[in-house]
């Protein structure tokens, strides 16, 4: 999930995270972080089959899906002495890692910081709450109880208020005492059936106070399969022999504030985009961030889909079209867009086996390349049928403007069947196509270290 106030970005289906206050001082005593490869099974969390109720799924012509996260990768870890068991969504575009706090109807699952004996709360007066909160779109502030309070919103309408604390965190054989995230008691949610699987999200984005930079590691990498909703999840240095030469683009910094501009994301340049090879004929310029910072690319796995900035994604829905010709037919409804962002879908038979024919779509980057094609290009609108029985199924890649974003945006969707390497040493994001299912068997997928 990505920056929703300082580059007004998006979540796809999934929710979207403003980045929150978590800032390092003085926690309690905490034992030297080990850095040893750790290897932990992900999870994708889907939706069943139907989700999309009766009234939503008639061909009304207002029917518009409104944006909402219904996808999340997800990771188990334990919290707190003696030690509590959560369900996390893993994040890239977030740097606040928090966890629901409060009962409430509609959550499966909190953390009680009551039953632990490591959880200790950061009062307003800490220069963790007092003089590090510089970069939050929501500064922090003081509570009626002293307390350093803060706030989460997402593209979604969703929005969570708590407090900034520290606990002890342990994932696979880690253990981090004094880890600093939010314990949140309160807010709004556009999608609760959804939460209630979860009970927080773990920020991994750049940000010195993300949960990678906290745990002590430089580099983690992922890979999430498209067929079994599994994943591995990797913290660490680690060289595989069945693993080929990962493509590698550096990230993109800049040295001043830009109000737009999200300084802690993974933010690479995007230089083009292919259809079936043809490289489409779009300036430069169009993926370059403006002077407000505006425009930048980010990697997001807290986003489902990809988003690309308007007159992009209009060039690239323009010859996708196309090129696909008599392979399928478009779903002509001018007042659906799925997601609300998602305004190309197709009608399909329901015996139609995959899309290995249609066009594959390459996003170029600088020294690098990743390719789309397949059933990765086009998703099914659960619920949801065409004329005669035919299935909806809507193009992978959104319009950012539809949304209100100022950001392109490479979700997760793109990102299935690809070893994702996130190196914050050498300041790049590398990438190999692999088979992510085999990857999980090969290292087990069971929180095994290597």
């Amino acid at each position: 999930m990505t920056n929703n106030n300082n580059i007004s970005l998006l979540t796809a289906i999934l929710f979207f995270s403003i980045l929150i206050p978590l800032f390092l001082s003085s926690p309690p005593s905490s034992s030297t972080v080990s850095t040893k490869t750790l290897v932990l099974p992900l999870k994708i969390q889907k939706p069943p089959i139907g989700f999309l109720s009766t009234s939503k799924a008639s061909n009304s012509s207002n029917n518009k899906l409104s944006f909402r996260h219904n996808v999340t990768l997800t990771v188990s870890l334990t919290v707190g002495s003696p030690p509590q068991s959560v369900t996390m969504v893993l994040d890239t575009g977030s740097e606040l890692s928090w966890l629901h706090c409060k009962k409430s109807p509609t959550l499966n699952s909190i953390y009680t910081p009551l039953s632990s004996s490591s959880y200790t709360s950061i009062p307003c007066s800490s220069p963790v709450c007092r003089t590090r909160t510089r970069d939050l779109p929501i500064p922090a502030s003081c509570d009626s109880r002293k307390l350093c309070h803060v706030s989460v919103s997402y593209a979604d309408a969703s929005s969570l208020v708590g407090n900034l604390a520290y606990e002890t965190f342990r994932i696979g054989s880690l253990t981090r005492p004094g880890t600093i995230f939010g314990c949140m008691d309160s807010g709004f949610s556009s999608n609760s059936d959804e939460d209630a699987k979860t009970t927080g999200l773990i920020g991994m984005n750049r940000g010195s106070l993300s949960f990678v930079t906290q745990m002590g590691f430089s580099k983690f990498s992922y890979c999430i399969s498209g067929q079994d909703s599994s994943g591995v999840l990797l913290f660490g240095d680690e060289k595989f022999s069945w693993l080929g030469p990962l493509n590698y683009t550096p990230f993109v910094k800049i040295s001043r504030p830009l109000p737009y501009f999200d300084r802690v994301a993974y933010s690479v340049q995007l230089e083009g985009i292919k259809v079936a090879g043809k490289l489409l004929p779009i300036p430069r310029s169009s993926f370059v961030p403006d002077h407000t910072g505006a425009g930048q690319t980010m990697v997001d796995s807290g986003t489902q889909f990809t988003f690309l900035l308007g007159p992009v994604y209009s060039a690239l829905k323009t010859e996708f079209v196309r090129q696909t010709r008599g392979l399928a037919t478009v779903f002509e409804d001018a007042n659906f867009v799925f997601q609300g962002a998602m305004d190309l879908c197709y009608r399909v038979p329901p015996n139609r086996k995959g899309f290995s024919d249609f066009p594959a779509v390459s996003l170029v980057f600088t020294g690098a390349e990743m390719s789309v094609s397949g059933d990765r290009l086009l998703y099914r609108v659960q619920g949801m049928t065409g004329k005669g029985g035919d299935w909806v199924y809507c193009f992978t890649f959104g319009n950012s403007d539809l949304l209100g974003i100022e950001a392109f945006v490479i979700g997760h969707h793109h990102q299935q069947n690809v070893w994702m390497e996130f190196d914050l040493a050498k300041s790049r994001v590398g990438f190999a196509e692999v088979r992510c299912d085999l990857v999980s068997q090969r290292l087990g997928a069971l929180g095994l270290n290597t």
